[in-house]
């Protein structure tokens, strides 16, 4: 109880600051942060090309005398190779802030309402679903090339999922979860960053199916024969430095022996490092972000069983993951002919480490889908927690049990510009119908859109674009834009007959709320005028609850005939021969259709 309050009143803080004003703050100073990087690697490769140079001069200057010709060598490697080092850690740190640069400037764009380039989640589309196709949920300018801000396949799936899910349970669950990732906007920013230094190459459906279905091939005994040989070569090598035996002796016959041990699961090991070669990054990407998710401290219980779902007894699946990382990296190494010959001859190296890879798989295969997922949820609902937060003026739903399904005072379309968005009052109780007449253009469609938005995004757990709303959790049908589909050689008429047929048999299962525009279309006006009445009667009689826009003014005789359906319109007026409209939603009947004057105006007729 009072750690949703606590959460509850971060939030309301939050609502006061401007998020705008944090991405352009933040913005300049990680460009600040990219152009100090970028003159430390300057000037780190300026050193290292000094000490690469001075030590190649004193070498020569001090040739005669090989002592300290070898000891400036020495130093000289060894102050090499760590410039080197720090100049990819400076690099690796440029570019961490540099992937930052690119969020903010992204947020600044977004905010300004250019957003059309992003990924759209066309793949998404499901004309068979409850009501993906229906209400810009996704496609160019859709809700969804709004909100996401995934930067994993998988996170980017786990979005589209919860979007699409129907789902009214744990609806305040969720909302405690977001409102706690909203008023992280340096931690989002940074997992986000973070997930963006790696093009990973293999899925990890993939991954995790490799895993599960690996075949151990290397016996047990591997488990101490790599670390007693290459004791034995250390051992023969000491033998040598004594002159106790003949060094060709190692270079011949024990070299062969190693190279032939390691022949016999060649073929095997070959395969082993093709696989492995191609999740590397995967794994040093996830560990990273593991790592993120380990360290932060979060309130909400959602979040908190996402933080255990990750760990292993008493081990940090991070942690886990960066020894098989180092693994992988270990086995990649093979491709260095010195070290792949004398390395194998010697100590064994691919059957030491393609051994310690199986060993890890053995062991935490079962559990890398459960790590996948939690990263992956991770990233889809940092995109939540964006989203509101960058909308400290939208307003979490309060969640009612019984009664009104939705009563909402100033709801409006989220994606419209607010300076130029008409909001509207909206209560509609379970099991009332609403039929809604208006003229072309006049925001019918607009509306059912925003009221499918406003129950989608409160099951999502989002904030919706209103003054404040109580919500009572239902699932949501809708049958909008019906199309005839030449793939299943069935007229238009019939994918509308077929989408109806849907939706009356998902309402004998459990309650929705139904969304409907002008359905029908597909036949002569009569039949249209007579089969919608039949149908809304229908619903109604089922108990439905649900929203109907249409032309046909006589569906709008059975309000007087049904207590549960009510009547709603959007106007238009025609002054000094222009028309108007005012988007409001009105009690009533439209008297004022369009669409004559309309084809006159544009001189069509």
């Amino acid at each position: 109880m009072f750690r949703g309050f606590f959460v509850s009143l971060r939030y309301i803080n939050l609502k006061m600051e401007n998020p705008l004003k944090y991405y352009k703050t933040h913005l300049k100073t990680y460009q600040n942060e990219v152009k100090n990087l970028y003159k430390q690697m300057t000037g780190l490769s300026s050193l290292r090309l000094l000490v690469f140079l001075v030590t190649g001069f004193g070498i020569y200057f001090f040739f005669g005398q090989w002592q300290i010709a070898l000891s400036i060598g020495i130093l000289g490697v060894v102050l090499f190779i760590y410039l080197l080092s720090k100049h990819t850690d400076v690099k690796r740190q440029r570019d961490f802030n540099k992937a930052l640069v690119t969020i903010n400037e992204d947020e600044i764009k977004i905010a300004s309402g250019d957003f059309y380039n992003r990924n759209d989640g066309l793949v998404f589309l499901d004309s068979t679903h409850f009501y993906s196709l229906d209400i810009d949920l996704f496609g160019r300018g859709s809700f969804f090339q709004f909100i996401n801000r995934t930067t994993i396949n998988e996170g980017t799936h786990q979005l589209a999922n919860a979007l699409m899910a129907n789902q009214v349970d744990d609806i305040e669950f969720r909302q405690e979860a977001i409102k706690e990732l909203s008023y992280k906007p340096k931690w989002r920013q940074y997992y986000s960053a973070t997930s963006n230094l790696v093009d990973v190459e293999t899925p990890a459906k993939q991954i995790i199916g490799w895993l599960k279905n690996h075949k151990t091939f290397l016996p047990k005994a591997m488990s101490w024969m790599p670390t007693a040989f290459s004791l034995a070569s250390i051992v023969l090598f000491v033998l040598i430095v004594f002159g106790v035996i003949n060094y060709q002796a190692l270079i011949g016959y024990w070299l062969f022996l190693g190279l032939a041990l390691t022949g016999r699961y060649l073929k095997k090991i070959n395969a082993l490092a093709s696989n492995t070669d191609k999740i590397r990054d995967t794994f040093r990407q996830y560990a990273t972000l593991l790592d993120l998710i380990e360290n932060e401290s979060f309130t909400s219980e959602f979040l908190k069983q996402k933080q255990k779902q990750i760990k292993f007894g008493d081990k940090k699946a991070s942690d886990i993951f960066k020894t098989f990382s180092k693994s992988l990296d270990a086995l990649d190494n093979r491709n260095n002919i010195i070290g792949a010959i004398f390395g194998n001859g010697y100590f064994l190296t691919d059957v030491q480490n393609s051994y310690r890879i199986e060993q890890w798989i053995s062991q935490y295969a079962d559990k890398v889908s459960d790590w996948f997922e939690v990263v992956s949820f991770f990233d889809a609902y940092n995109s939540l927690g964006n989203y509101a937060y960058n909308h400290p003026e939208f307003m979490f739903p309060e969640i009612v049990k019984d009664g009104t399904v939705i009563k909402a005072e100033n709801l409006g379309h989220p994606l419209l510009n607010k300076e130029k968005r008409v909001d509207s009052d909206l209560t509609i109780e379970n099991e009332q119908f609403f039929i809604v007449t208006g003229a072309n253009m006049a925001g019918k469609s607009t509306f059912l859109r925003t009221v499918s938005l406003h129950i989608v995004m409160a099951n999502v757990g989002l904030p919706v674009c209103a003054k404040s709303t109580q919500y009572s959790p239902v699932k949501l049908i809708t049958s909008m834009r019906t199309t005839d589909s030449l793939t299943d050689d069935s007229s238009y008429f019939f994918s509308e007959l077929t989408r109806l047929k849907f939706i009356v048999d998902a309402i004998q299962k459990e309650p929705y709320f139904i969304v409907l525009d002008e359905i029908l279309k597909g036949t002569n006006s009569t039949d249209k005028a007579i089969g919608s009445r039949k149908f809304v009667e229908k619903l109604v009689a089922s108990n439905a609850t649900g929203i109907i826009a249409t032309h046909d003014l006589s569906l709008c005789e059975i309000e007087q005939e049904l207590d549960d359906v009510k009547n709603y319109y959007f106007d238009a007026e025609i002054i000094n021969d222009e028309l108007h409209f005012d988007y409001k939603l009105k009690t009533g009947i439209c008297q004022n259709m369009n669409a004559s004057f309309l084809l006159k105006k544009m001189e069509i007729v």
